[in-house]
């Protein structure tokens, strides 16, 4: 028995999300699909993330378990012909029968593309706003989430997590042309904790909440709080480490 690690890239734009649902077109139900043909074999994925629908992944990196012999060289040929434009497979290696993609991650970071111009060509790859973003300003509404924290205000009801203690270990910001990239590292996210804290945190921005809403929400976890989930588009899966 083998253990495959394969590290790829995907936009996101139109999938269902990531993780396989019957009847709709997912990121892992299209590589599975052609990994059961290719390997003549079931095929099951271990993936350190599952993104919402309409995020992308600049690195994504699943694992799976496999009795067939093919060389990584000729089934990672194999999974670029065979796949969707949408997927690109950059990476595939032999691991340790133990590896876990989503276990063994030390951290993930994420990144969150703000745009005030409007852009036909980048309307899937952006979250457009009103008005320009001053950098410095935006950074500081964030600072609160840095450290570790009870995130269950920024998580969705049918999130499964057994608990929403979370650890983001850095937040930073840069301004390209005429977008604001804001780039998030941290252990590991709760579902669409992520969208939840970026919309929750241009209302502040805006003026549609008090400026303290962020600490309050931390502060008091248990407590119903009203979350903004921005748009999908503008967040991509940057990178995993192990």
């Amino acid at each position: 028995m083998r253990n495959i690690k394969i590290r790829y890239r995907f936009d996101g734009s139109m999938f269902y999300g990531f993780q396989r649902q019957p009847g709709k077109r997912t990121v892992q139900g299209e590589i599975e699909k052609l990994l059961d043909i290719v390997l003549r074999e079931k095929v099951n994925m271990i993936s350190a993330g599952r993104t919402d629908r309409g995020v992308h992944a600049l690195e994504q990196v699943s694992n799976f378990l496999t009795s067939s012999p093919i060389p990584v060289e000729k089934l990672k040929h194999a999974l670029n012909k065979g796949l969707p434009l949408d997927i690109e497979i950059f990476e595939v290696e032999d691991a340790d029968i133990d590896f876990n993609s989503r276990f063994m991650a030390k951290d993930r970071a994420y990144r969150y593309v703000i745009s005030w111009i409007k852009n036909p060509f980048e309307s899937r790859y952006v979250t457009l706003v009103n008005e320009k973003i001053n950098k410095n300003n935006f950074v500081k509404i964030l600072e609160p989430l840095v450290g570790v924290n009870d995130f269950n205000n920024f998580r969705l009801s049918d999130c499964g997590s057994k608990t929403s203690i979370r650890e983001i270990y850095s937040i930073t910001a840069e301004e390209k042309e005429n977008k604001l990239i804001i780039n998030i590292k941290g252990n590991s996210f709760l579902k669409s904790q992520i969208r939840i804290m970026m919309g929750t945190a241009l209302d502040v921005y805006f003026g549609n909440r008090d400026e303290n809403y962020l600490k309050n929400m931390l502060k008091n976890p248990n407590k119903d709080f009203i979350k903004k989930v921005a748009d999908p588009y503008g967040l991509y899966l940057s990178e995993v480490n192990y």
